[in-house]
């Protein structure tokens, strides 16, 4: 998470605030943890790209509040390497998640980059003019702008925590503790200064909150599935292995992955036929007896089933 240092008048140099500069710092590389996940792993399921981009989106107006306001330099460095992280991140998203080529995912990244960079620079060059002759509306602006892109990356967990009926799969704990000590501790650095910064604590106390969100989700998941953890790895499994098994056995489970609306339209079109190795995709999902068989499908499209064969929420299975 960039920093968001808004104004700098009524600054106290208290130990409070050089705490809040340290996890400035810090922030910097708050990242590498999860970014070194994603390349051990192989996997970023559960981290959704939309995070990762919105968060490199936010280090572009980031940059231009730190550079025109004259920072110091970490200060200012620190954005810029925050939005370099997060497309690294993005990437592996498209890499892992999205299956593109690396080459392809590489040159798009490296394209986002130039882009980034170009428009921040224009819009410094644009600013610091008007900045320095005394209007600093235009910064405002930025820096709320800034703000809501960063809170707005923090949506998109949500999203796949609903999917898993609460829990947490794909970012780094060691990643997310850092971004949310860094928000603790720059609030307080805000506290210590003369006068508090409303739309800097605003920030700093939304993101603390969806932060600890994501969390608390975590650990409420972990209380609810203990039993049936407990149980798989008295069968020497995993809690993915269990659902894995419920699926594949047909058998309803509680802690089955939720499908959004596209995802299972896709599946209740998807006909498998077991005898002949034949997928087919139905037309729809009304259904019928005629003569002893199922038809399944609209109009005049359909598929014939047999006896032996059955429907199974939209999925036809030959016995």
């Amino acid at each position: 998470m960039p920093v968001a240092q808004y104004g700098t008048a009524n600054r106290d140099p208290s130990s409070g605030q050089r705490t809040g500069h340290n996890w400035h710092r810090l922030w910097c590389v708050q990242l590498i943890p999860q970014v070194w996940t994603n390349w051990r792993t192989k996997k970023t399921d559960g981290l959704p790209g939309t995070m990762m981009f919105l968060w490199a989106l936010c280090g572009v107006p980031f940059g231009v509040y730190a550079v025109v306001q004259n920072f110091n330099i970490p200060l200012q460095i620190q954005p810029q390497v925050f939005l370099v992280l997060c497309l690294v991140g993005w990437v592996q998203t498209l890499m892992y998640h999205e299956n593109w080529a690396t080459w392809k995912a590489s040159l798009l990244g490296a394209a986002m980059v130039v882009i980034f960079g170009g428009v921040e620079a224009a819009l410094i060059l644009t600013l610091k003019p008007i900045y320095e002759g005394g209007n600093e509306t235009p910064m405002l602006v930025v820096g709320i702008v800034a703000a809501i892109l960063l809170a707005a990356g923090l949506l998109p967990p949500y999203g796949e925590i609903w999917k898993r009926r609460g829990r947490v799969i794909g970012i780094n704990w060691v990643f997310l503790t850092m971004d949310w000590l860094g928000a603790v501790f720059s609030l307080m650095a805000l506290v210590a200064q003369l006068t508090f910064d409303i739309l800097g604590g605003v920030l700093y106390i939304i993101c603390a909150c969806l932060e600890l969100g994501i969390l608390i989700s975590h650990i409420i998941w972990l209380l609810r599935t203990r039993k049936l953890r407990k149980a798989a790895a008295a069968d020497g499994k995993t809690f993915d292995d269990a659902m894995a098994e419920h699926k594949a056995q047909g058998i309803p489970f509680k802690w089955a992955e939720r499908k959004r609306n596209w995802e299972g339209k896709a599946e209740m079109g998807d006909v498998e036929r077991a005898d002949g190795g034949i997928n087919a995709v139905v037309a729809g999902s009304e259904t019928e007896m005629r003569d002893g068989e199922v038809l399944v499908g609209r109009g005049k499209e359909g598929v014939r089933l047999g006896a032996s064969d059955a429907l199974v929420r939209g999925r036809v299975v030959s016995g």
